[in-house]
Order: C-alpha cells, then sequence, then structure tokens
C-alpha cells in the first residue's frame, strides 16, 4: 500500500465497511494520519499496518478496549501478547477438562443407576453455570463482530 487512500480505498483493501473504519476512528482505534482539503480520511501505510494488527488481535477474539491498550502501549511486545493468549487458552482447557471430570463422574453414577450425591450435583450445576456463561460471553462477541462486519447494511433507529 503506497501514498494516501480515502476511507472506501481502505475498506475495500481491508474486507471492511467505511462505517467500521469510522466507528474506529471514534473510539480513538485508528486515526487517519490526515485529511484532504475537503475534508476525507486519508490514510498512509503505517495506519495500514496498524488496521492489519487490530485484524489480527480481532481473530484473537481481543475485545476493542483491550486491542486499544495493546496498541497505544509503547511497550507493546507481540510475545507478551502470544504469551498472554497461551495462558488464556490453557485457562479455558482446564476448565473444559474440569467440567467433562464432573460430567463423567455423574454419568457413571447414573449409568449405575446410583444416587448422585447433592454436592457432586451441585458442583456439576455450578460448573455447567459458570462454562455456559463464559460461551455466552464468547458468542456476545462474536455476535458484535458479525454485526460490525454487516457495518453499512444495518440502519440505526433515530
Amino acid at each position: 500500500m503506497e501514498g494516501k487512500y480515502k476511507i472506501g480505498e481502505l475498506a475495500a483493501v481491508a474486507g471492511l465497511t467505511v462505517r467500521t473504519l469510522r466507528y474506529y476512528d471514534q473510539i480513538d482505534l485508528l486515526s487517519p494520519s490526515a485529511h484532504s482539503g475537503s475534508g476525507h480520511r486519508l490514510y498512509d501505510k503505517n495506519d495500514f499496518f496498524r488496521l492489519q494488527q487490530i485484524l489480527a488481535l480481532k481473530e484473537l477474539e481481543v475485545s476493542l478496549e483491550e486491542i486499544k491498550s495493546i496498541l497505544n502501549d509503547n511497550q507493546y511486545n507481540p510475545l507478551d501478547f502470544v504469551w498472554l493468549q497461551i495462558t488464556r487458552i490453557k485457562k479455558n482447557i482446564n476448565a473444559q477438562q474440569k467440567l467433562l471430570k464432573a460430567l463423567l463422574n455423574v454419568a457413571v453414577h447414573m449409568e449405575k443407576e446410583e444416587k448422585v450425591s447433592v454436592k457432586d450435583f451441585s458442583m456439576l450445576l455450578s460448573m455447567m453455570n459458570k462454562h455456559h456463561e463464559e460461551f455466552l460471553t464468547e458468542r456476545k462477541g462474536s455476535i458484535e463482530r458479525s454485526l460490525d462486519r454487516l457495518g453499512d447494511f444495518l440502519t440505526e433507529k433515530a
């Protein structure tokens, strides 16, 4: 990408909507490096590079707030972020393994037609509830990203 590009050109190259780029500008996530004499947003190669970083972090399901914080940090090191993601994934795997173990335990008792203790069942329900809440939070983020991609096709109510 060379020279300066208008918002529509950058949106097309990045596979985003103009509305999305305007929103990024509004929240100070990605502001254009210049404006034309008529007020059009103009983006340069540094803006494009920042947008690539934003899109890469979004693919890792990082919130826009976190992305802004990460990219505005002068001490930002991509390796630190990779390790943060590894830690998050390990935590998620551990939670999934605990839930699986609890489900298997209850299933074994039920298959043997044994009573499941209130403690085991309560623990299972608690774990399932926590997992469900985390799933809903992840789904909400996914839906928000999808809506973000729909951009101009959606209309705002007055």
